[in-house]
């Protein structure tokens, strides 16, 4: 009978240990910038960007300093970040450092466009130690 306990307490011991973990993994350190996509389904300039930028951006330094996360404005996902402005347009790119905005860049109209804009937003971030 004990045996039995022990081992059900053992099991959620075992789980809530996961759980702590997942969680740990999953999370970005606090203050970490993020670079947020605000998109919709069917955005012909989204679709661009997805086929121009997103194969390699986790490759440059502006993806090392900060990744992408992606919002559809439809569903009102939630960026939990303090934005300067509402986001109306699609795509939108909003660089957040410590949950506030940087800056952000209305549309794409292309790669050189995109990757000049991007480098003076970076510029702005506080310099790594």
């Amino acid at each position: 009978m004990l045996s039995r306990l022990h081992d059900k307490m053992s099991a959620r011991r075992g789980l809530a240990a996961l759980a702590v973990l997942g969680a740990l993994i999953g999370a970005s350190p606090a203050g970490a910038a993020e670079l947020l996509v605000f998109e919709r389904q069917g955005c012909v300039w989204c679709l661009r960007f997805d086929r121009e930028i997103v194969p390699v951006y986790a490759k440059t330094e502006e993806g090392r300093l900060a990744p992408l996360r992606r919002l559809d404005i439809d569903e009102g996902d939630a960026p939990r970040v303090a934005l300067a402005a509402p986001v109306r347009y699609a795509p939108t790119f909003v660089l957040v450092d410590e949950g506030r905005e940087v800056g952000r860049i209305p549309g794409y109209v292309g790669e050189d466009a995109f990757w000049g804009l991007l480098a003076n937003l970076t510029k702005k971030l506080p310099a790594n130690p």
